[in-house]
């Protein structure tokens, strides 16, 4: 071994101590970034610091720091200024108010700081981007779907944010805007939640319960929709009452859950944020706005979001473990390179050390290049990651494209389907009726024809059973169905369906037994839902026991008196064990064995039925020892479930709207008592004879007031009041323009108007009389006058309601159209007798052809004839009823089926209701004097 001199080794070893200085990591970061939040609390927040930290996860290089204000302004204010101090490279700033916050943000601005602001703006220009959604498209977007939801007609709630915040003004604005283009929704209370589940309770419930009729709540985010939830739930409207949220984060799973119908995904914008800012950083080129876009998220794709958010929070965990890898990694080069050092030092001691030294400078190579080829790797993987999360975020477009289009598909699919079931309602009607009466006047048929005929009669009732059962499918799937209770005896409603069993339970020898704890058992339902549960289930027991076995259907309260239950037993084969779990599903068939097959939708129909009225269906079996159904359902119904008015055992619904109190106009008349439920509206520009006239007219009337003509034209079209009080001098629409207007309008042509004017001259008094006014009162004018005159109108167009409704006798089907009253009375008598064959006529399908809506419709006819819709209709069936009678060729259950009636036992009891006497005693009665 050849000797080593100094002067040959240490330039080598002090080249090794340079090469090693060289290698040390930077112990600064690239890039400082200081980020302000109004706060950190609720899933909206906490998704955009994620958001921020998996884009970081990406720079190493960049360090952010996070101050949280807690909602306080003037700490935010402190806080940017701290951090402006600390010497940042870039400023990120969510403002909790825009005007307090501005000059903080303007000092960071013009001291060359670059600013970009996230999700609410300052009230300054001074800023280098945004990045943030659009809360005017949020609240637009949401109007949109509450009128898909509501199908453009209903009325709602809004729940608003803090006042003053830019995201509460924002997502108002956009929600008004979106709801002009639907009239028909109505925004009937407007509550301050201040952004919190508990804020809005009291508010909430005290506007619930002034508004009974709300259908839908609008919250501007996802916390305030679960307190509105909680509420609906205590008040037990949940059912009726659906709610729209805002965020979409945390109302993925209320969604998902039930509690919200849907919410507006309000993109958080953490990693747009963190991208715009290294942007500016890298002085690359940059968007100045940054504009996020919003989807709804419901029913449809809920669950494809959630499942693309577990992904991602996957992913970003193997990003982490990636990360802690490179660490580990790093620390463990860091520990070899200080050893390196210690072996250089030696080195300058002797030979030895020298030569041990450039051993382990060729071995710290060797690591060098293990640790680039790794984070070469690493470089490698995290490309990958990058690609992976693009590829996400497309295969997301895609299935909001797809889940978009399913429900379009879906909803057409429905559409057919309801149109198609309906369809098939008049041909087997026609069907029926020749069959009918084939098997019961004619006397000659062969015993085949005869059993050949009942075949077909008892398959299409059967064909007609299922029509009308995939209808209340239909109406349970889309929220349709609607109970209208009335107080009646359950023990006889149930036992007239019994009734009605016993011969074929005598034709297959199956014993009948009903039993009961009271003769009397009082309870809300409504007939004609229930009819079809207890129906369905006798229908399965007679199906399913055999001969000589026993149905037994017993009644009694419970203990605590609340419920009553209805049971159907009988001693068929029961229910196996593999069926059990599914035998309240849709169109499920078990294994039923020699007994023919039903449609699937019996007992699933029944249940849901049930549960409308907040009841419950249960069973229990025994296999080869039967199986007991119980129905369980409570005495007790809520208001908005009762019927108002009298419920007569005829198939079609005809929902009649309750009088409401209006909220436009002057201040609400809530606690204040009247004893009358006539309405008169007073549109008056002057404010103290505006509210003169209101409480004059309180005392014994409802009153709504309008302080200019536009405003009490448009209340007078939404509201049909019985009668108008009118300034004639008012800015914009005078006094004499409205009533042109109102004479004009069939809607509202029936009003008697009362003009109020200080023009006192003939010629002008001539004026407001031609204009269509009914009295021309000058001022200053005696009150006592005017409440007598008042009243005289209200008596003189009560006679002309009788006047009209004599005009309509049970001899005449239409009006002669002398005047806009009659014209309308006209056309919505052509209207009803042209769909008299239809069971599920709805008086929205009325004010559709009249081209009004369904408010309209009933106040018009209620002032005309001061009766409601529903019984002007059975009216016009009634009185059809008597003509077809008359004809001897046409049978009794034809006649009832031709004006529309599900079962000729209903037209029955109408019948009989309106003239006491049955169908079969009218006619022969006519037809013998007659004769």
């Amino acid at each position: 071994m050849l000797p080593l001199r100094p002067h040959t080794f240490l330039p080598y070893v002090l080249s090794l101590l340079l090469l090693a200085g060289c290698t040390q990591a930077p112990t600064t970061p690239a890039y400082r970034i200081g980020f302000s939040q109004c706060s950190t609390e609720g899933p909206w927040r906490m998704a955009m610091l994620e958001g921020m930290q998996r884009e970081l996860s990406f720079h190493p290089e960049v360090q952010l720091r996070m101050l949280d204000a807690k909602d306080n302004s003037e700490r935010q204010q402190q806080q940017i200024r701290e951090l402006v101090r600390d010497g940042i490279d870039l400023l990120i700033v969510s403002p909790y108010e825009s005007g307090p916050v501005t000059p903080a943000v303007e000092e960071a601005y013009e001291r060359g700081i670059p600013v970009v602001q996230v999700d609410r703006r300052i009230t300054s220009e001074k800023y280098t981007a945004f990045v943030g959604g659009n809360n005017i498209e949020v609240g637009q977007t949401a109007a949109r779907y509450a009128a898909q939801l509501l199908h453009q007609h209903g009325n709602v709630i809004e729940i608003k944010g803090t006042p003053g915040s830019s995201a509460t003004t924002g997502r108002h604005q956009g929600f008004v805007q979106g709801l002009r283009n639907y009239p028909g929704l109505t925004v009937v209370s407007e509550v301050t939640g201040d952004w919190r589940e508990d804020a809005l309770k009291p508010a909430l419930t005290a506007a619930l319960k002034a508004h009974p009729e709300v259908t839908l709540i609008f919250a501007h985010n996802d916390g305030m929709g679960l307190g509105a939830y909680e509420v609906c739930q205590k008040l037990g409207i949940t059912k009726r009452v659906q709610i729209i949220g805002v965020d979409g984060l945390g109302g993925k799973n209320l969604v998902h859950r039930g509690v919200l119908k849907a919410t507006m995904l309000y993109s958080p914008g953490g990693e747009d944020a963190i991208r715009t800012a290294l942007r500016i950083l890298r002085k690359e080129p940059f968007k100045r706005e940054n504009t996020l876009g919003t989807i709804v998220i419901d029913s449809t794709n809920v669950l494809t979001l959630i499942e693309q958010a577990d992904r991602v929070v996957s992913q970003q965990h193997d990003i982490e473990r990636q990360q802690s890898l490179l660490h580990h990694l790093e620390a463990t080069y860091a520990s070899q390179r200080t050893g390196l050092y210690g072996l250089l030092v030696s080195l300058l001691g002797s030979v030895v050390l020298g030569t041990m030294a450039w051993l382990s400078a060729r071995k710290n190579r060797q690591i060098n290049q293990q640790l680039a080829v790794q984070n070469a790797e690493n470089v490698k993987i995290n490309h990958q990651l990058v690609q992976q999360n693009e590829e996400i975020l497309s295969q997301r477009n895609q299935l909001e494209l797809l889940a978009e289009q399913a429900r379009t598909d879906t909803e057409a699919k429905l559409r057919f389907f309801t149109n198609f079931s309906h369809e098939l309602r008049t041909p087997l009607t026609l069907i029926l009726g020749p069959v009918e009466e084939l098997l019961s006047s004619s006397p000659d048929l062969t015993s085949t024809h005869r059993q050949d005929l009942a075949l077909v009669r008892r398959n299409t009732q059967r064909l007609l059973q299922l029509v009308n059962q995939l209808l209340d499918f239909r109406k349970i799937e889309v929220g349709k169905m609607t109970v209208r209770a009335t107080e009646g005896n359950l023990v006889a409603f149930v036992r007239e369906i019994v009734e009605a069993f016993e011969k074929p339970a005598q034709l297959q020898g199956v014993r009948l037994q009903f039993q009961t704890a009271a003769p009397v058992l009082l309870a809300w339902f409504d007939g004609n839902i229930l009819d079809k549960v207890f129906l369905n289930l006798l229908s399965n027991a007679l199906k399913f026991t055999p001969d000589q076995g026993t149905i037994t259907i017993s009644m009694q309260p419970t203990d605590d008196g609340q419920f009553l239950r209805v049971s159907v037993a009988d001693t068929g084969r029961g229910i196996s064990d593999q069926d059990r779990a599914h035998i309240f599903e849709w169109f499920y068939q078990g294994d039923q064995g020699a007994v023919a097959k039903g449609s699937g939708m019996g007992l699933a129909l029944a249940q849901g039925l049930v549960r409308l009225h907040q009841g419950q269906l249960a069973f229990s079996s025994q296999p080869g020892r039967g199986s007991t159904f119980t129905v369980t359902l409570p005495r007790e119904l809520p208001e908005n479930l009762r019927a108002t008015e009298p419920a007569l055992p005829v198939t079609f619904t005809l929902d009649e709207p309750e009088p409401i109190h209006a909220t436009l106009g002057s201040e609400s008349a809530v606690g204040l008592e009247v004893n009358s439920e006539t309405l008169v509206l007073v549109i008056e520009d002057n404010s103290e004879v505006n509210d003169f006239l209101t409480r004059k007219l309180r005392t014994e009337y409802r009153v709504e007031s309008a302080t200019d003509g536009h405003t009490g034209f448009r209340m007078a079209t939404d509201l049909i009041p019985d009668l108008i009080v009118c300034d004639v001098m008012m800015p914009g629409l005078s006094g004499l323009e409205v009533v042109a207007q109102l004479k004009g309008d069939w809607r509202t042509s029936h009003i008697p108007v009362v003009l109020l004017t200080a023009r006192n001259a003939p010629e002008q008094q001539v004026e407001g009389v031609q204009a269509g006014a009914d009295l021309y009162l000058t001022k200053p004018f005696n009150p006592t006058f005017l409440a007598e005159s008042v009243r005289t109108l209200l008596r003189n167009r009560e006679r002309q309601r009788e006047h009209y409704r004599r005009e309509l006798s049970i001899d005449t089907a239409t009006v002669a159209a002398t005047n806009p009253d009659q014209k309308f009375l006209a056309d919505l008598t052509a209207i009803v007798e042209a769909n008299l064959t239809k069971t599920d006529l709805t008086v929205e399908e009325v004010a559709r052809s009249l081209g009004i809506s369904r408010m309209q419709l009933y106040r018009k006819v209620k002032a005309v004839l001061g009766t409601g819709v529903t019984d002007f209709i059975l009216s016009l069936r009634l009185t059809k009823a008597r003509e077809l009678l008359l004809d001897e060729n046409l049978t009794i259950t034809e006649v009832a089926y031709e004006l529309g009636f599900s079962s000729p036992s209903y037209f029955s009891t109408s019948f009989r209701t309106r003239y006491q006497l049955s169908p079969s005693e009218f006619r022969v009665l006519h037809l013998s004097s007659a004769h």
